[in-house]
């Protein structure tokens, strides 16, 4: 997984893997505001040229990193990333399920949004 850069770009909703100037891998997410602030990672996609490369959990880790570094929780609805942060406890906080159940009401009530 050499040579990819991963950045977010807060307004589109995506934290990007790119590689040789094309991205290779997103996640999708929103950021909640109610009850409290949060990411919320709704798809992770990495193309299929570039699976198993270790991409998805590079984004995934840079998301909790992001998370860490902003002082927010992750709750997660993606489901790579629940995973991920099942087997990555360390650094993958449980989300608070509060935050989880706004996070999916969120969803409901934007349906054309992911």
């Amino acid at each position: 997984m050499s040579d990819i850069e991963i950045r977010d770009d807060r307004a589109a909703g995506r934290l990007e893997a790119v590689g040789d100037g094309e991205v290779v891998g997103h996640i999708e997410y929103f950021v909640l505001e109610s009850p409290a602030r949060a990411l919320v990672p709704v798809h992770t996609i990495v193309e299929p040229a570039h699976e198993g490369k270790g991409i998805a959990g590079s984004l995934a880790s840079e998301l909790y990193a992001v998370s860490e570094r902003e002082g927010i929780p992750v709750a997660p609805l993606c489901p790579y990333v629940i995973k991920w942060a099942e087997r990555h406890p360390d650094v993958a906080p449980t989300a608070d399920p509060e935050l989880l159940e706004a996070a999916k009401d969120w969803l409901r009530a934007h349906p054309g949004r992911f």
